[in-house]
């Protein structure tokens, strides 16, 4: 079993930066994939980014890209989403999870281990 603890959210003015942090712990070794996803109200669950637990592959969303960039700390065992020039269209509760097979994956479906999520917040 893996677990993820997301911390870091907000609010944040239209422009600002936030860093979201991923903190996973149990069976860590058994991770390929952590991934970024988030959802406003009345909306479904988007993709945002993900990177391989290696570091070597990652991928974004067209709507955050430039914009966002995910990155991993192994020796902490934390993904990081760095959010820059944020919009109100950001807003949202973000989650992280955790895919377990090979293969950097942009469908929640592909994961198997979620976060409890943590609110960011733009104003305009």
């Amino acid at each position: 079993q893996v677990q993820l603890v997301e911390s870091g959210g907000g609010l944040v003015q239209t422009g600002g930066s936030l860093r979201l942090s991923c903190a996973a712990s149990g069976r860590t070794f058994n991770i390929y994939a952590m991934g970024w996803f988030r959802q406003a109200p009345g909306k479904e669950r988007e993709f945002v980014a993900a990177t391989s637990w290696s570091g070597a592959s990652t991928l974004y969303a067209d709507s955050v890209k430039g914009r966002f960039t995910v990155s991993k700390d192994n020796a902490k065992n934390t993904v990081y989403l760095q959010m820059n020039s944020l919009k109100p269209e950001d807003t949202a509760v973000y989650y992280c999870a955790a895919r377990l097979r090979v293969g950097v994956r942009s469908s929640a479906d592909e994961y198997g281990s979620w976060g409890q999520g943590t609110q960011v917040t733009v104003s305009s």
